[in-house]
């Protein structure tokens, strides 16, 4: 199932460079995501991510496995498995098409905890997938001005293999060594970004 998700989900990406976007579109499905994910994109909700202004091929991929059931959520498998290939594209594209923001009452940065971060950076490859200033590429997240909150949760899943398979693989092997407080200090020092 998984290899079949993955065939598809190139194929919906690969096949998005043929088929016309329609940014309208797009905007008129994704009034239903910013209930949670925020106007424009930029969540205030706890440990919802914000989605403006991630890589436009990295929102379909996600989408497709939330759709086949390969990642997880009682509530994004249903709104997935309602879309069309269209309707990912075009609201994968408008979120894209966002300027990417910080949330609001974002915490000071915490010296310690940035300097922290930046030694578990160092020793680890995230900029050889998420880039030097952590914007992502087509198949990975941005992570720059994520919420921290988000950023945490995300980063535990990993570790506890709640959140594995495929891509994902790689993030399970690079955060498994990791200690609690090395995975905070990363979420903050990515938040601030």
């Amino acid at each position: 199932m998984k290899s079949l998700a993955l065939l598809f989900a190139a194929a919906l990406t690969s096949s998005a460079a043929c088929a016309a976007v329609d940014l309208a579109a797009g905007a008129a499905t994704a009034q239903a995501c910013m209930a949670c994910h925020g106007p424009g994109g930029v969540s205030a909700t706890p440990e919802i991510p914000s989605l403006a202004g991630q890589p436009d091929a990295f929102l379909q991929w996600q989408l497709v496995f939330f759709r086949t059931g390969q990642r997880k959520s009682p509530v994004m498998q249903p709104m997935a498995q309602a879309l069309k290939d269209d309707d990912i594209r075009n609201v994968a594209a408008f979120f894209a098409a966002q300027k990417p923001a910080r949330p609001a009452n974002v915490s000071p940065a915490d010296p310690a905890l940035m300097a922290q971060a930046r030694k578990v950076v160092a020793g680890n490859r995230c900029a050889a997938c998420h880039k030097d200033d952590f914007s992502g590429t087509q198949a990975t997240a941005r992570l720059a001005g994520q919420r921290e909150d988000y950023l945490l949760k995300a980063l535990r899943d990993f570790k506890s293999g709640a959140r594995n398979g495929g891509a994902m693989a790689a993030m399970m092997e690079v955060v498994a060594p990791l200690a609690d407080d090395d995975l905070r200090a990363l979420a903050h020092l990515l938040a601030h970004l």
